[in-house]
């Protein structure tokens, strides 16, 4: 599918998107936890080219279950209160096949990478009340430790208690904000 968007900026729209996230637990199940908050633009350029900014709020995760909810936001992990915020700012976008690379800066917990989302286009469309949206979807996954994310446990039968890989997923909508 060709990627053609409207030129203009684009808003995130939360209530019809997620991101979510998902690592090993004890080396034999998978944890998944959404961010409930998050805000972003898009802007489409005449020429084709976009830019792409994301804040995500740390303390808006949410994994089902309280007590894991507060250490993942705490000193250990996100430490939502010192760092409220995780970014994202996208440098490149390059085709690849039916899909496309987002390469950019996230910024987790104070500490800046680049990484390489791998997204597909679900299209534009304008929906009853006359927004025009657009909807995409993307993965990637990478290392907790280089972003300091360091805490874990040992298990008695060995291995550790959360993976070091946390796999990210975003199904997330844009409306475009007309002229």
């Amino acid at each position: 599918m060709a990627i053609t968007l409207t030129p203009g900026t684009w808003t995130l729209d939360g209530s019809h998107s997620e991101i979510s996230a998902s690592v090993r637990h004890a080396g034999i199940s998978r944890v998944r936890a959404v961010f409930e908050e998050s805000t972003g633009t898009l802007q489409v350029n005449e020429d084709g080219s976009a830019d792409v900014n994301a804040v995500v709020r740390a303390d808006s995760f949410n994994s089902k279950d309280e007590n894991r909810d507060g250490h993942v936001k705490g000193e250990d992990f996100l430490h939502a209160e010192k760092y409220p915020e995780l970014t994202f700012v996208a440098s490149s976008v390059k085709p690849s096949g039916e899909v496309f690379d987002l390469t950019g800066e996230l910024t987790i917990r104070g500490v800046s990478k680049n990484v390489t989302f791998e997204v597909e286009f679900g299209g534009q469309a304008v929906d009853p009340f006359g927004m025009t949206r657009a909807g995409f979807s993307a993965t990637t996954s990478l290392s907790r430790k280089e972003f300091g994310l360091t805490w874990n446990a040992a298990l008695e039968a060995g291995g550790v208690l959360v993976s070091d890989k946390v796999n990210i997923d975003l199904d997330i909508a844009f409306v475009h904000q007309g002229e």
